[in-house]
């Protein structure tokens, strides 16, 4: 009869299932800062799409604290925040030992003319104005991410 391999059939179905559950474990955190629910919204839509694990902070004390706390793989920083703004907030964070290599994106409204300088002073690693462009932002995630892994290998 055939001179086939003898692998029992559930093997070859098993292993898709284990790859699946390997990629589940590495999903990345991501801190989303933002104070307007429509845009948190919208950052949200956008991210839970590519399975990221997503955190939520509305303020630069909360966004402190959740940082922190959980040790994200990327923020996104609203620069209007309450509270602490956006730009302490990374200040902060790029005091802190942890943080010196975590990339954040900084995202605002008030689009003007020596802005973005500003933004990267503070120590952001991208800036992106308002209303976000739903394909570029997940695109320069992807990338940042991809660059923060090879950097830890």
């Amino acid at each position: 009869m055939g001179g086939g391999v003898g692998l029992p059939l559930p093997y070859h179905w098993q292993q898709p299932t284990s790859h699946i559950q390997e990629k589940e474990a590495v999903k990345e955190k991501i801190l989303i800062v933002e104070d307007n629910p429509q845009n948190m919204r919208l950052l949200e839509m956008v991210l839970r799409a590519k399975n990221y694990t997503l955190l939520k902070a509305t303020d630069g004390e909360e966004a402190l604290d959740m940082a922190l706390r959980e040790q994200p793989d990327l923020i996104i920083m609203d620069i209007q925040l309450p509270k602490v703004n956006g730009l302490e907030v990374t200040r902060k964070l790029r005091n802190t030992p942890a943080f010196s290599h975590t990339p954040i994106i900084a995202i605002t409204a008030y689009a003007m003319k020596g802005d973005k300088e500003r933004v990267i002073e503070s120590g952001c690693d991208a800036y992106l104005s308002k209303p976000i462009n739903t394909r570029e932002l997940p695109e320069m995630i992807g990338e940042m991410l991809l660059q923060r892994r090879k950097d830890k290998a």
